[in-house]
């Protein structure tokens, strides 16, 4: 590969220790893809920050890495973590073993230079990079958001990988950080109304089964906010291992179907009407029972205007005794909904707002034993894939509307 005298620096040692490492990793990865060079990157985002991911060797390299003063060169984001470190009291009851590897954990980070944001959406608290701009990004729903919503270019960064970005301000040139790999591969045919944020969750866990590791393009979609892409990105990336999607005339890299597919046939079409619609939903409700014992909102962690909506629906209102309700977020939007009394609100009616942390990267099984979790309902088709066959959890999956009224009710209607 071609270095320039920085980097050539660093893969020498004259940097120090922790920066040689990370080159090493990076340049051995590069000749791994056939890059002939490195990109500079503008901005992290790390996605081995909960000890769930990096247990304890992960949690020691980190440590080693700060205590031989590594120092991150660009803007970094600590992803999702363990437990809610806002929480002093650890009332949830997450295992105070647990507690105390990620406050190590994040510790290390924060020497190195890392902002403990400890959140899969850093796009909305200050993590916001332009079309065009190299990133180096980890967890699947923050990186599918980046590539596709705001039009920057990251591969899959793994914790290993991010962290060495993090310590040169660079990453190999291969994958997605070259245009010509973004062109779309798979046309999908959008023939229903997408009338709830969770119906674009069910059309991304549909059409990721089927692209697998491939580009989709939707069309037929006429409008879609920032939760609506959220949430089909996350299930994209759940179901399937897609990185990057298009949606024409609502996403950047996708003014016409044309643009989309930089002029070439698509490998293969989809239709997506109420068949296809119903089969996800089937597919992603894993139980005949109605009873629950929890409901979980937030998967990729919630925005203002869904707690808001949350709020609004608890508003006079009281969770069933015996049922627990999450609603999961980064700790500066939860500021946000504590000024606007969303918080309170949801709090009053029996909820509990749950930051830094989420049921997919949490310690799960020691509160599901202690509290008799058996089943959740919950808005998110990332959740609703993963729970089952990660924690052993029945699912049921449906709009937030629907999630309010079963953790009022006690039941799934």
């Amino acid at each position: 590969m071609r270095l320039n005298e920085e980097q050539k620096a660093m893969l020498e040692g004259k940097r120090g220790a922790p920066k040689k490492k990370a080159m090493e990793i990076l340049t051995k990865l590069g000749e791994i893809y056939g890059a002939e060079e490195m990109v500079p990157v503008t901005s992290v985002h790390m996605p081995g920050s909960s000890v769930v991911v990096a247990g304890h060797a992960g949690t020691k390299f980190v440590e080693d890495m700060a205590a031989q003063k590594g120092k991150f060169l660009p803007f970094t984001t600590l992803n999702t973590g363990a437990c809610d470190l806002s929480d002093e009291k650890n009332t949830i009851g997450f295992p105070e073993a647990k507690v105390e590897m990620q406050k190590r954990l994040t510790t290390a980070y924060e020497k190195m230079g890392g902002c403990p944001l400890h959140s899969c959406v850093p796009y909305l608290a200050g993590n916001l990079p332009r079309q065009g701009e190299h990133v180096a990004w980890g967890e699947s729903s923050a990186i599918i958001f980046a590539n596709s919503v705001l039009g920057a270019y990251t591969n899959r960064e793994g914790g290993p990988t991010a962290l060495a970005a993090a310590l040169t301000g660079c990453v190999p040139a291969y994958g997605l950080h070259l245009k010509e790999n973004r062109r779309g591969q798979v046309l999908v045919n959008v023939h229903v109304p997408l009338d709830d944020i969770n119906e674009f969750g069910t059309l991304g866990y549909f059409a990721g089964q089927i692209c697998e590791d491939r580009i989709p393009v939707f069309a037929g979609i006429k409008q879609a906010g920032i939760d609506e892409l959220k949430m089909l990105g996350a299930a994209l990336a759940s179901s399937g291992a897609v990185a990057l999607y298009h949606i024409v005339g609502i996403t950047p890299e996708a003014p016409t179907l044309e643009a989309a597919f930089n002029g070439l046939r698509p490998q293969t079409v989809l239709e997506y009407g109420k068949a296809q619609r119903d089969e996800a939903y089937a597919k992603l409700n894993r139980t005949g029972e109605d009873e629950i014992q929890m409901v979980a909102l937030g998967c990729p962690h919630a925005s203002i205007r869904e707690i808001a909506e949350i709020a609004e629906l608890l508003s006079g209102r009281r969770v069933k005794r015996g049922i627990q309700l999450w609603v999961m977020t980064a700790l500066p939007i939860k500021t946000m909904a504590e000024r606007m009394g969303y918080v309170k609100t949801i709090q009053e009616a029996g909820g509990r707002i749950v930051c830094d942390t989420c049921v997919i990267l949490g310690p799960m099984k020691e509160i599901m034993e202690r509290n008799g979790l058996r089943s959740l309902a919950t808005n998110s088709a990332k959740l609703a894939h993963y729970a089952p066959g990660q924690w052993d959890l029945k699912v049921h999956y449906g709009p937030v509307r629907t999630c309010i009224e079963a953790a009022v009710n006690g039941r799934w209607n």
